[in-house]
């Protein structure tokens, strides 16, 4: 059965448009020093944004590449949108092709008699087809002079050690209930958010309105009903995974699930599970009906 993915009812500012970042001072302090002292400690070229999604890994990005790049020509940006194939022309294929990130190479090179700062951002490298994350890896074993790479990467796991070896990376943190209350009054001021969303949201921001608009509050009752639920059959297990599987934004609830239970046996094969369905394209329903059958076996 294929996922669907519902229309958000809400609009976000793009993260290269939004000003305002909410959380990761720190990290965003230690590149303000970094770049301030560069004359006299050369700046790593590349840092590895990681953490989840939805927290505001390429809202940083885009603030620290403000600071950086000499001029708009200067900044060089590889996602989804700017997708091409062998061609050239826009492609909306599952992964980001080498095609993409071999434009990008051919701009640099026409830009590199600029004498500014530039800067490169992958969003994100979780993306890259391993052809584009090849070519990558050749661009990072010489960095061009005076070329920031900002790397946002939604699963550690999911990047070449190599890639990685290469990189700062900078292990950025769930936001808290106070700075996920702050970006719900400012982007979300007329929707009630529970505090069972919030906590199911696990500290991403981007997740608060997929919840919402799925009733992701809700379905993890029912969720948690059926699993303390002695007579429940494979048949509603299977409903369950159904109505979780039809809907994207609820997967992570399995996951909150395994938490409530303190399963840390099951954690690392519901997470992986769930990447799976995404990343190798599994069925979801068959893959979420396993987990739940697997934490009903655990109680």
């Amino acid at each position: 059965m294929a996922t669907r993915k519902t229309k958000s009812l809400y609009e976000f500012p793009a993260p290269i448009d939004n000003e305002k970042l909410v959380g990761h001072n720190e990290i965003l302090s230690d590149f303000v020093a970094a770049w301030q002292n560069r004359d006299v400690h050369p700046l790593h070229p590349v840092w590895m944004l990681t953490g989840p999604r939805g927290i505001g890994k390429a809202t940083l990005a885009y603030k620290i590449a403000k600071m950086v790049y000499g001029n708009v020509g200067d900044c060089f940006i590889v996602d989804m949108s700017a997708n091409i194939d062998k061609d050239g022309k826009p492609w909306d294929g599952k992964q980001i092709s080498v095609h993409t990130i071999r434009a990008m190479i051919e701009k640099m090179q026409m830009s590199s008699m600029s004498g500014e700062w530039r800067v490169v951002i992958i969003d994100s490298v979780d993306e890259l087809s391993v052809p584009a994350s090849n070519a990558m890896l050749k661009l990072l074993e010489e960095p061009p002079a005076k070329t920031l790479f900002l790397l946002v990467v939604h699963q550690l796991s999911n990047v070449l050690p190599t890639v990685r070896s290469r990189a700062r990376v900078e292990k950025m943190r769930p936001l808290n209930m106070t700075q996920l209350r702050e970006l719900c009054a400012r982007f979300m001021p007329d929707t009630e958010i529970s505090n069972e969303i919030l906590k199911l949201s696990n500290g991403s921001f981007g997740q608060i309105a997929n919840l919402v608009q799925s009733g992701g509050d809700e379905i993890y009752d029912e969720l948690i009903d059926l699993i303390e639920n002695k007579n429940a059959t494979a048949g509603d297990i299977m409903s369950m995974a159904n109505k979780i599987g039809a809907e994207p934004a609820l997967y992570p609830i399995i996951l909150n699930a395994v938490a409530r239970y303190n399963l840390a046996e099951l954690y690392p094969m519901a997470t992986n599970a769930i990447a799976d369905i995404t990343r190798i394209y599994l069925e979801p329903t068959t893959a979420i009906f396993k987990i739940i059958q697997e934490i009903k076996k655990c109680l």
